[in-house]
């Protein structure tokens, strides 16, 4: 699959007019991922984002922004606002040298990522937002021409993985392959076993990190934006907790989180003991689709961020998730029993 282009810039460019906006306003680039997301810095901010070229087709980009619109429209869940091109279409067909990428905007939200200013998240909303959100996707009558893609265990574990091959991350060894390679066998047992009704299955954010998550310091009773729905697909709903502790799987602060976005969760929705008994499962899932992600997307942020120790350590997680069977479970149940 092809990644962006290094002239993203200029498709931001190319699509400015279609908003009103002159093609030299100034741009600041947020984040580089998937796509690249640009601020509009001018008097009447907005967001725009470049699509890089196959990872999802018009109908699939519609989708997400379809599902973001309800959750915003329909529940309490704060996204931002799809801002439609000044011809009333929803995504713009930028084109530079005769490539074109597709673009689209959204208001800007003010203050910071989480993963910025961790200390005024408040995970319990987070869980209760993530309730909110697998409640309305079950219930959701979806427009006709919908379409996301899955992520299950083929599209999360195998060597054609979605993000990328696990065992082609940097600093693994042989020993340390065999180690994940044992966790992600467990794992496909479990979640084989566990299987995919539509309980426990359904649509999801799928990356509900502390990235994607927008709070403002300055206004405490703001709460949380959710964003970035870049990612969002058919997936199990646990898969939602496991990306909330996105890089810090194995820190005492990850435990914590995993806690307080349970005791949310129980305020919104319910989660039966044997979809509790899989957390661990699904943390240790999402590890092993980071792990692949920092394979294969060298040039992203975060990935340019995290040290040469991550894939390593998701080894020693992987022993752990296979040897220690208390791990979690203060966080799991420690308030439910």
């Amino acid at each position: 699959m092809p990644g962006l282009p290094p002239t993203h810039e200029s498709f931001a460019r190319a699509a400015l007019p279609a908003y009103g906006r002159a093609d030299t306003t100034p741009l600041r680039l947020l984040s580089l991922s998937e796509n690249a997301t640009y601020l509009v810095d001018d008097d009447e901010p907005i967001v725009l984002r470049v699509h890089r070229p196959g990872y999802h087709s018009l109908e699939a980009i519609r989708s997400e922004l379809a599902w973001m619109r309800a959750l915003r429209t329909q529940t309490p869940v704060a996204t931002p606002e799809l801002l439609a091109a000044r011809d009333g279409t929803d995504v713009v067909a930028a084109e530079v040298d005769g490539e074109v990428l597709h673009v689209d905007a959204v208001t800007f939200v003010a203050g910071c990522t989480a993963e910025e200013n961790p200390d005024v998240v408040g995970f319990e909303q987070l869980g209760r937002l993530t309730a909110i959100m697998h409640q309305h996707a079950r219930n959701w009558a979806f427009p006709s021409g919908f379409t996301r893609f899955r992520w299950d265990l083929d599209t999360i574990l195998g060597p054609d993985a979605r993000w990328g091959n696990w065992r082609l991350a940097p600093g693994l060894t042989d020993d340390d392959r065999v180690m994940i390679q044992r966790a992600a066998d467990d794992i496909a047992v479990k979640l084989t076993d566990f299987g995919s009704a539509p309980d426990r299955f359904g649509l999801v954010h799928a990356d509900l990190r502390l990235a994607n998550l927008m709070v403002d310091p300055a206004d405490a009773g703001a709460g949380i934006t959710v964003i970035d729905f870049d990612d969002c697909g058919w997936s199990w709903y646990l898969a939602d907790l496991g990306a909330a502790v996105s890089f810090i799987e194995d820190t005492a602060a990850g435990e914590r989180i995993i806690a307080e976005w349970l005791d949310g969760y129980f305020e919104a929705g319910t989660l039966p003991a044997d979809h509790l008994a899989l957390i661990p499962t699904f943390v240790m899932l999402r590890r092993i689709n980071l792990t692949a992600w920092i394979a294969s997307h060298a040039d992203a942020d975060a990935a340019a961020e995290l040290g040469p120790d991550f894939a390593p350590n998701t080894a020693a997680l992987a022993q752990r998730y296979l040897e220690d069977r208390t791990w979690l479970q203060d966080a799991i149940f420690g308030s439910r029993v």
